[in-house]
């Protein structure tokens, strides 16, 4: 039984430290948020910070990751797939970057000030690994719009994914070709996408 309340107090002092930070990375973002400031407003002590978790950076990704699933979960009750590929594809990309830019959580991914810091831990934490649930999700839709003649099926369905993928992988190099792109790039290479995959561009 101790044990149990121990772990319990345990789980909680954690979501404590989990909930506190977040309200301050929203209110002051990643940047001007210290560890020091976190456990003052969780009400521990700064050491007993590192017992939970190693660092700020950690902190901040699992907070990233767990909104960034909230909004990819949402896109997916949101669209009418059964509409025009293209609809579905602009407007999941639209909401996609609405999402971000009204989450101060999300938007830290387009500060160009932390954005190296933030990507290391995204790439290191496997973030693409936990929206996978997109991934089998949308092939359903995508198989249904070669079927229906709405999209080429003389193209594989993986492919077609991995295409689709592509402009999602462009983002985590925002540096390279330059943040004034974004998200703009993303909008424009879905749409060359989509003009391909066309069923009237489909091969003999």
């Amino acid at each position: 039984m101790a044990a149990a309340q121990g772990r319990a107090r345990t789980g909680d002092k954690k979501n404590t430290i989990y909930a506190c930070a977040k309200l301050l990375f929203e209110a002051k973002g990643f940047k001007d948020t210290n560890v020091p400031e976190i456990a003052q407003s969780a009400g521990i002590a700064t050491g007993t910070f590192y017992l939970y978790y190693s660092s700020k950076e950690n902190l901040f990704m699992e907070i990233f990751m767990d909104e960034n699933v909230k909004l990819k979960q949402s896109l997916l009750a949101a669209v009418d797939t059964s509409r025009e590929p293209l609809t579905v594809i602009q407007e999941i990309m639209q909401l996609n970057n609405q999402g971000i830019l009204s989450n101060p959580i999300l938007r830290e991914w387009y500060n160009k000030d932390v954005f190296n810091k933030i990507e290391a831990k995204y790439r290191e934490e496997n973030g693409l690994e936990k929206v996978n649930f997109m991934y089998d999700a949308f092939i359903d839709v995508v198989k249904k719009w070669q079927a229906d003649g709405k999209i080429r099926s003389d193209i594989n369905s993986e492919m077609i994914m991995a295409l689709f993928g592509s402009v999602i992988l462009i983002d985590t190099h925002k540096e390279e070709l330059g943040f004034q792109y974004f998200p703009e790039i993303q909008v424009h290479l879905t749409q060359f996408i989509i003009d391909g995959l066309s069923a009237t561009n489909k091969r003999p």
